[in-house]
């Protein structure tokens, strides 16, 4: 476990798990967490691995951006894309991601766990946009990610009001994948998940996310290709030859 000042790390042989760690500030992101995540992204780029978000053991995944900071952020702040560029860049890493979401993900907290593959929350979680009360848009994803999840005219809606949604709603409009009763039950249903896609073939995960992310007009060039690569990995005869000869021995 490596810790830095606004997050610890923890690796493991096929995964790393990103633990939020300002709590008395509510996991809210700022700028050094901005780049201590931009670290995490960089080493998970360089050596493939899924990736697990969460926010501690506190009930809070992350109460927005640090809105001191944001106060003080000027037009030449916004145009740097400071949360967008960082956000946008956890979307793209090679491999799924799972956000773990306890308490309140709110604003720019959101935001982040939209950047994420997938979302397992808590029953008392909850999600919000409030950016226009504070004289702001959702400016690090929400506007485009918010309504790929959850549709235009619903997402538009929980932009336009700031309207929270809790864990239960969540569910239902697809927000996330997969609720827990319990906070202990959250990193076990979490690492379950990810356990189920790390018996895949790490390289059809890798370009099935990268089909999945894809823009329409790429397909269906893309899948093509990315079927061609993978006929021709020694894995997928591998594993292949194993599930016939599973079936030959039942």
């Amino acid at each position: 476990m490596s810790e830095r000042a606004s997050v610890r790390v923890e690796e493991r042989p096929d995964r790393v798990v990103v633990t939020l760690d300002r709590p008395d500030k509510r996991n809210a992101v700022d700028a050094d967490m901005v780049a201590e995540l931009h670290e995490v992204c960089a080493a998970v780029e360089r050596e493939p691995r899924l990736l697990l978000l969460t926010g501690g053991a506190d009930g809070i995944f992350a109460a927005g951006a640090d809105i001191a900071q944001l106060r003080e952020r000027n037009r030449t702040d916004a145009l740097a894309a400071i949360n967008s560029a960082l956000f946008a860049r956890i979307r793209a890493l090679p491999l799924p991601t799972v956000a773990a979401v306890d308490g309140p993900a709110l604003g720019g907290g959101a935001e982040l766990s939209y950047a994420c593959d997938l979302r397992v929350c808590t029953a008392r979680a909850f999600f919000g946009q409030p950016e226009v009360r504070l004289g702001i848009i959702a400016g690090a994803g929400a506007t485009h990610r918010l309504p790929a999840l959850v549709g235009e005219a619903r997402a538009k809606e929980l932009l336009f009001t700031g309207r929270r949604v809790d864990a239960a709603e969540a569910l239902r409009i697809g927000l996330v994948n997969r609720v827990v009763d319990e906070p202990t039950e959250l990193l076990g249903a979490a690492h379950e998940l990810l356990d189920e896609m790390a018996r895949a073939s790490s390289l059809a995960l890798r370009l099935t996310k990268l089909a999945v992310d894809a823009p329409a007009a790429a397909h269906p060039q893309l899948d093509l290709v990315s079927q061609a690569v993978l006929f021709e990995d020694e894995e997928k005869r591998r594993r292949m030859t194993e599930f016939l000869e599973r079936r030959r021995d039942r």
